[in-house]
């Protein structure tokens, strides 16, 4: 079963399913500036365009461009700013 998500008035949409092994979801980031919570670690690549991302604990930004992934531990909170629309794949750990 697909669900919808929505985040920030619409500029974060995603998709959630199951995946063969684990859960998933796959959306697109609109520009702009975000926070996220998680609940379960995460694990996330990049499809289309770039995030560039602080992660819990750093002071330091990271780009990361389609191809490239990044992991979140669980219950943190991460940032990410968007430049252009960005596509996105992660699964939930």
């Amino acid at each position: 079963m697909l669900s919808v998500n929505e985040y920030y008035d619409g500029k974060v949409k995603s998709i959630a399913f199951q995946g063969a092994t684990l859960p998933a979801t796959v959306g697109v980031i609109s520009s702009g500036e975000y926070e996220f919570g998680t609940k379960k670690e995460e694990v996330m690549t990049v499809v289309r365009g770039a995030l560039t991302v602080q992660l819990p604990g750093s002071d330091s930004w990271i780009r990361y461009g389609a191809g490239d992934t990044f992991k979140v531990a669980a219950n943190a909170s991460f940032k990410v700013k968007a430049e252009v629309d960005t596509a996105y794949f992660c699964t939930y750990e």
